[in-house]
């Protein structure tokens, strides 16, 4: 059997680290588990023998970290850029820290992440999925509060058409899940007492399915993946 190999970034909670288990559980796969919490990773998934984790920092120098990691593990089938950082804010109090974390961790730091493991993808087959959010999603309903989260994920739906325009003759597929409201951490810090129709295992399932799969048939899509709206 051929070992395929699929990083995930933004795989210490929430939806990436359900995205890790569903992976590991599945005997052709080697995960590579990025974050910048190593040690609850290395807690979480010390028993999972597929899984190797590193330290990732979306906020500095990505390009060089991710160059040098990508270096050390060898071939790469899959990416899943995961990892996001969402403030719920009204508008005029969102502080250009928080402005510039928003754009750094939803965006730069996936093009920097993208950049970096570019030569060494499976010149054959590969497939990145970026994962975005309803609230980036041309038409659908928005909520006040997100005005730094929603357009820097909106952002990311157009980098992902770019890219597929520009890479159109090659073997890397992109493509990006809209996501709707899911029971993460990340969900209920920004809003205490609401209840998502998902939780992180449910969506994880869709998701490496769509990794493995989806890039047979779609190149440059943004598709929503929603129970609710967002």
């Amino acid at each position: 059997m051929t070992t395929k190999r699929v990083v995930i970034v933004g795989a210490s909670r929430g939806i990436g680290k359900a995205l890790v288990e569903n992976f590991a559980s599945r005997e052709e796969f080697e995960v590579v588990a990025l974050s910048r919490n190593l040690g609850k990773m290395k807690t979480d998934f010390g028993i999972l023998p597929s899984v190797k984790c590193f330290e990732f920092d979306l906020e500095n120098d990505v390009r060089v970290q991710a160059e040098k990691l990508f270096s050390s593990i060898g071939k790469i089938d899959y990416l899943i850029n995961n990892a996001g950082f969402l403030v719920n804010k009204p508008f005029e109090e969102i502080t250009s820290q928080e402005l510039q974390k928003s754009y750094q961790i939803n965006l730069f730091g996936v093009f920097e992440t993208v950049q970096a493991i570019i030569p060494f993808l499976n010149p054959e087959n590969s497939h990145i999925v970026n994962i975005s959010s309803m609230g980036g999603f041309q038409g659908s309903m928005k909520f006040s509060g997100l005005s730094a989260y929603s357009t820097s994920k909106a952002a990311l739906c157009s980098f992902t058409e770019l890219f597929s325009e520009e890479y159109k003759a090659s073997t890397i597929a992109m493509n990006c899940l809209c996501l709707g409201s899911v029971q993460t951490e990340m969900l209920s810090e920004a809003f205490p007492g609401y209840q998502a129709p998902l939780n992180p295992k449910q969506v994880s399932e869709y998701i490496s399915d769509f990794t493995i799969n989806a890039h047979k048939f779609m190149k440059g899509k943004i598709i929503p993946l929603s129970l609710t709206n967002p």
